[in-house]
Parts: C-alpha cells; structure tokens; sequence
C-alpha cells in the first residue's frame, strides 16, 4: 500500500494547472463516450445539523489507463472557526487485477484542483471573448482560490478580479492576497453580491450555502456564471439562463439548484449540454448571446480517481510516499 500524504501531493500538483485542465476534459470525454461506471455520491447527513456532511465517491474511467477508487470527503464549515479547512478528504485506489487496494492518498487538495480544473475548463468553452480580463469571485475559500489560480492559468491576459464574502475581513484577506496566486492581478472587493456580479464577465460562486440565496438579475448579457456551490442561485435564474452540466442525473438531485428547478418545471429541458459533449464537439450549442450562462459541475467522481491515479504514478516514479507492505493479508 502507498500512502501519500498532504505534503507530497501538494509538491506533485503545483504549477501543474493546464496540465490538470487537459486531464479532466480527457475524464469527462471518456465519460460522455461511456468509458465509466459512475454510481451516485451517498451523502451521510447528520440528525438536526444541516450544514454538516461526508460524501462518498466511487468511480471507475476508462480508456488508455484505467483506474478505480473513492474519494470520502468530509464538509464541515464550523472548522474555519477553529482555523481547520472546511473539507477534509482520503482517497483509494484499487487494483483492477485483483481489487486490492493500492493506494491511500489525501484527498482535499486533489478535489480542489480538479474542482478548479473543471471550473476553468468550462469558462474557457463557454466564454465568448478568450481574451477574459475580469473575474468575479463569491466566496472566498479555498475552492475560489484554486479556481482563480486555475483560471488565471487558462486565460493569460487576467489582471482584475472583483470579490465578495459575508465576512469583509475574508474579502479583504483574499484581495490582498490575489496577487501571490495570479501574478499582477489586481482585486478590489465588492460591497454586495449584487456589484460583485455585475463586474465581471466570468462570475465563481463557491459558497458553504444550502439553499438558493441570490439572483443573476445584475449579470451582463452574455455572463458565464461557474456555479459551482450548486445551490446559491433561485430557479429563476436557472430557467432564465442557458445551463451546462457535466452529467445531469448527477446534478439534479440532493436539492441543488437545477433539481428545484427540474421540479418546477417538470423536466431538464433547461439543461443545454453537458461539458462532455462540448469538449467532444458533439453538441451544437448557439447560446443566445442576451442569456447568461451557467455551468454547474456536481462534481464527479472520475475527476478525482484522474488526478489521484496521476498522483500516485507521478509519486511512484519519485519515490514519494511511504509504502507500507504488511497493510494487506498476504493469504
């Protein structure tokens, strides 16, 4: 068994953003094509705590290299009071010779970049203009800092972003800090949502919420909107707009967004195209150019068994990792 701590998988990951980007639009290409078996994520909730939850992901992806495993991720927001991540994670990868377990890896920082990647990956399909200057970010955790490192990797000529959190020292904090994690970039924070959204024409929701809590009414025509908290934005937004997902039995479900608005209107037919198919070319997708866009990732399985299995090849060839060879019977 390889073990791979926070440390080494930090190491592997840094600076390899495009590199991501190109490997979770391979992951969601084998996808689209059927090249996985991806079975609903179980959410285990907790009685009278709403806000609390662990999550489990298994997958299995084709292709050129096959791979099979789980991420178990763990959401608790109360831990940013204690000054702990939000999230926490581990992951497995399994042996499809044997089914052994190989591999045991920490997982939070593998399902921020491949969050990021995912993000990133959208904006650059769905955007109008490659040339995106200004992003906007709500909420400004750790997923809204990858996503802006990833997104500043895939559109080189960023150099502003707008910035909005409940907590103004946490905006603050973030903008100040813009410039380490996109080098030049300038930040300014925004005094509501409302400013926040109207600033950019790329738009990052990455918030803790569990219920629809804002509109797009303030996004310019045009606006592609990387939903990637699933839950912040009321249907009307969702029915007015032009929706991407990466696969919608997953993303309609566990009372996102677009299951309220499945519910509403009694169909996906709101649902444009999934990532997939845009990265394939398989879908003609027009959008109307007065329409915002909104993507919506759930978040998928095959993503983290990618970066994971790249994780542990990279790991493997360094010699990074501590392998611990009684961890299984041997008879």
């Amino acid at each position: 068994m390889l073990i791979i701590g926070h440390e080494g998988v930090h190491d592997i990951l840094t600076g390899r953003e495009k590199d991501l980007i190109d490997l979770v639009g391979a992951a969601y290409a084998l996808h689209e094509e059927g090249q996985s078996s991806l079975p609903h994520s179980t959410f285990l909730r907790f009685p009278d705590n709403a806000r609390d939850r662990i999550i489990s992901l298994i997958a299995y992806l084709g292709g050129p290299k096959p791979v099979a495993g789980m991420k178990w991720i763990s959401s608790f927001p109360g831990n940013l009071e204690l000054g702990l991540p939000r999230a926490s994670a581990a992951m497995v990868l399994n042996s499809l010779e044997t089914g052994r377990p190989e591999a045991f890896i920490e997982g939070s920082l593998i399902s921020a970049k491949r969050t990021a990647a995912s993000a990133a990956l959208g904006a650059g399909l769905l955007v109008a203009d490659q040339d995106v200057t200004a992003v906007s970010l709500i909420a400004c955790g750790l997923i809204n800092r990858e996503i802006l490192r990833f997104l500043g990797a895939r559109f080189p000529k960023l150099n502003e972003i707008t910035v909005f959190d409940l907590d103004p020292a946490r905006a603050a904090g973030f903008a100040e800090r813009a410039g380490e994690i996109v080098p030049g970039v300038t930040a300014r924070v925004a005094t509501d949502l409302a400013q926040a959204v109207a600033a950019s024409p790329v738009v990052s929701i990455a918030s803790t919420a569990i219920e629809p809590h804002m509109d797009l009414d303030a996004a310019a025509p045009g606006t592609v909107v990387l939903h990637i908290s699933l839950r912040d934005l009321v249907t009307r937004s969702i029915l007015d707009s032009h929706n991407v997902v990466d696969d919608a039995d997953h993303a309609c479900r566990e009372g996102t967004s677009l299951f309220l608005a499945e519910r509403e209107v009694g169909s996906r037919r709101f649902i444009d195209a999934s990532v997939g198919a845009l990265v394939r070319g398989t879908v003609d997708f027009q959008p109307d150019p007065k329409k915002t866009i909104v993507y919506s990732p759930f978040g998928l399985g095959i993503l983290d068994i990618a970066v994971a299995q790249f994780v542990r090849d990279t790991a493997s060839l360094a010699g990074v990792g501590v392998t611990v060879d009684n961890f299984l019977p041997t008879s």
